[in-house]
């Protein structure tokens, strides 16, 4: 029997509560213990066994928050058990259809959710088979889905953002949805490209740094809702185990997350991400908490992407 299976779920809920409560005494945003221990408790059945992270993000308005997403058991639907428990609200709007619309139209391979320790619960991840990704106009069909994924699908195809999904991420706060492409050019994308690409959909002018992060990316993703014919973000990640080794400038606030995790795990993963928006870019920076077999692409870093850290 692994060591992991020995752990009770009470066991793994006080660890990852300890956590988190560290970090966010760190990073000096608010912790509401009660709500954190709610969602916990709630998802956590697997949590021994789960693959866990952390993220913060820049701005002003980010600055308060710390995220915490991983992945739940398989048999367990968690936008239903969100709704039971009050987490959520069952609307008429499309996002509270969408999980069950993409299990009718595809194979679903696992969950994870996310929720901020001020915000609460946020996001239900829907991970697809590696064996089964689905193409972006099948997913563009599904009725709930945002039409603006349909209306984008020549922009997809001519700045080959990829034609395969591996993962959507459901966020019911702000009622928008991201799509994970299975294929993202190799080499990046040139800054005039990248230029290019952001341009046509309304985005800032993008910074040097986005430019130099745009040729490393191993993964993207686009955001859209239900309010926007376009898309209305794009998101770019880097996988490193060493962010101060990135081509970039760390925000204040990452650096200081980062000499935190690499204390107690000098050989974690992390992923650094940058969102564009029409009024400017801002960042992100994942790690984990515990790696390990499952479903890491909740994560946004593909398996293997860093199995043998250096």
């Amino acid at each position: 029997m692994s060591e992991a299976a020995l752990i009770t779920q009470e066991d793994a809920v006080k660890a990852l509560h300890s956590a988190i409560e560290e970090a966010a005494g760190l990073l000096e945003v608010e912790y509401p213990r009660d709500t954190v221990l709610r969602i916990l408790n709630l998802y956590g059945g697997d949590l021994a066994q789960a693959v866990v992270a952390f993220r913060v993000s820049t701005g002003a308005e980010r600055a308060g928050e710390l995220d915490c997403r991983f992945t739940v058991p398989q048999d367990v639907d968690p936008y239903e058990l969100a709704v039971g428990s009050g987490l959520l609200e069952r609307t008429d709007h499309p996002v509270s259809r969408l999980l069950a619309d993409i299990r009718e139209h595809c194979p679903v391979d696992g969950y994870g959710i996310d929720f901020g320790v001020v915000g609460g619960f946020k996001k239900i991840w829907v991970v697809l088979p590696r064996t089964a990704l689905q193409g972006v106009a099948e997913l563009a069909g599904i009725p709930s889905m945002p039409p603006g994924l349909g209306r984008s699908l020549d922009f997809i195809a001519r700045h080959g953002l990829g034609d395969t999904v591996g993962l959507i991420g459901i966020d019911y706060r702000h009622r928008t949805v991201n799509i994970y492409m299975g294929e993202p050019p190799a080499d990046g994308f040139a800054p005039e490209s990248l230029r290019s690409m952001l341009r046509e959909i309304g985005q800032a002018e993008p910074t040097g740094q986005m430019l130099r992060l745009g040729r490393e990316i191993f993964g993207l993703y686009v955001t859209l809702s239900w309010d926007n014919p376009a898309i209305e973000r794009i998101s770019f990640a880097v996988a490193t185990t060493d962010p101060s080794g990135l081509p970039v400038e760390l925000d204040d606030r990452i650096e200081l997350f980062v000499r935190h995790v690499r204390r107690a795990d000098p050989h974690t993963k992390f992923v650094y991400a940058v969102a564009s928006q029409p009024d400017g870019e801002y960042y992100k920076l994942q790690a984990y908490y515990r790696w390990g077999s499952g479903v890491p692409e909740i994560m946004q870093l593909p398996e293997g992407a860093l199995a043998d850290p250096v």
